[in-house]
């Protein structure tokens, strides 16, 4: 059974040091976790003609911390039994992210989080509290959808009488895993006998490749579950830098509404009023990055099976990015280390997911699916790399 780890000083996040380096340097950036972005132009293109005229004369002073009532209740139009009042609007995901976890615990608190993960969703409760990773599985069986499973069982071994929160991310970042919903209520079965808070990081929904595998969202289904959502992943708009919770929990909202003071105290207009014209067109733009993702899923999953022997290949279920194994001789970090230094193709080797809570699964690396044309020209040199450099696993 996994053991707690000690609270500890909050370390670099990896993710984003990797990044700083090559981000922005790489010839070809093939490991993006977001979807195709669009110009300004093309998203007020999808406006109504009183969306445009209010933004084009916006005033831009301060905005409500909740976030624009107008963007709330979309927001909550996206869930099953939400209310604008179950909305709370961040900067991005990531202050929710820090925000939650900061209200919610205190050190004699414990939390559990699957292994590997996005990095902030371990390091901000290990910074103050107990933390028990359990990792998930992985098996090279084809025919297992997903490839990858995150035992239930072994999340109630982890449990103490101290849990408070369980924090999970699906569609999953980096496997593309969905959960099925039997174990979705098994888990939220499990933390309702416990009273632990379930946040869930939601934010490649939408983007499934089969929409039978889609996951209801937490918030709907759990009296002290919290969804978390953004512009950023599905809807291929970082930029915009909006996110939000959801959650029945309204006490627990305006806590998380006073954190916020200290931090962004209120998002920008602008991005507010984009936010709320691309979810009031959220089915296009769903539809037309769902087609992008399943036209590059193809292409990476043809070509990664011309070479029979060097690679272990999983399709993912849902968000638009993946996380195959390397099976050659020099080992991963040595094949994502060559791509990106003798072609220009940067990847993330599964090292960028180094946890403090347990090991992860060596040798894998994440590739993103989910842009048109960085992934096009960067698929061709990843394929011109894998002939000069593997010919001998071709078929």
């Amino acid at each position: 059974m996994a053991k707690p780890v000690s609270p500890r000083k909050i370390r670099d996040f990896g993710l984003e040091v990797y990044f700083s380096k090559w981000e922005f340097n790489a010839k070809h950036h093939m490991t993006a976790s977001d979807f195709e972005s669009m110009p300004l132009s093309g998203l007020l293109a999808l406006a109504s003609d009183e969306d445009r005229v209010a933004f084009e004369n916006l005033w831009l002073g301060y905005t409500e911390t909740w976030g624009a009532p107008a963007l709330r209740r979309e927001i909550a139009a996206t869930y099953d039994t939400m209310k604008d009042e179950n909305v709370l609007c961040h900067a991005g995901a990531g202050e929710a992210l820090y925000a939650v976890p900061r209200v919610l615990l205190g050190k004699d608190d414990h939390v559990i989080v699957p292994t590997p993960n996005y990095q902030g969703a371990e390091s901000i409760p290990l910074s103050i509290c107990d933390v028990t990773g359990v990792p998930m599985d992985h098996t090279p069986d084809r025919n297992v959808k997903g490839g990858w499973r995150l035992d239930i069982e072994r999340i109630k071994q982890a449990i103490q009488p101290n849990t408070k929160l369980i924090s999970i991310n699906f569609p999953h970042n980096p496997t593309g895993f969905l959960l099925a919903r039997d174990d979705l209520d098994a888990l939220i079965l499990m933390c309702r006998e416990h009273g632990i808070y379930l946040l869930s990081d939601e934010v490649y929904r939408g983007v499934e490749m089969d929409p039978a595998d889609q996951m209801p969202q937490v918030a709907d289904l759990y009296e002290k579950g919290i969804s978390l959502n953004v512009m950023s992943k599905a809807y291929g708009l970082p930029g915009l830098r909006i996110g939000w919770i959801a959650s029945q929990d309204t006490e627990l909202l305006q806590k998380v509404e006073r954190y916020k003071h200290y931090l962004s105290i209120c998002n920008s207009g602008p991005s507010e009023m984009l936010a709320l014209i691309a979810l009031r067109a959220r089915d296009t733009i769903l539809t037309r990055n769902r087609a992008i993702v399943m036209d590059n899923l193809l292409s990476l999953e043809n070509t990664l099976l011309e070479f029979p022997g060097l690679f272990e290949w999983s399709r993912p279920m849902g968000g638009c990015v993946a996380f195959p194994k390397y099976l050659g001789p020099d080992g991963g970090e040595e094949f994502c280390r060559k791509l990106i230094e003798e072609s220009g193709v940067l990847l993330l080797p599964s090292s960028i997911y180094a946890s403090d809570l347990n090991e992860v699964p060596a040798d894998h690396f994440r590739i993103g699916i989910g842009r048109d044309t960085v992934f096009k020209d960067g698929f061709v040199a990843f394929h011109e790399h894998l002939n000069k450099y593997y010919c001998d696993y071709r078929k």
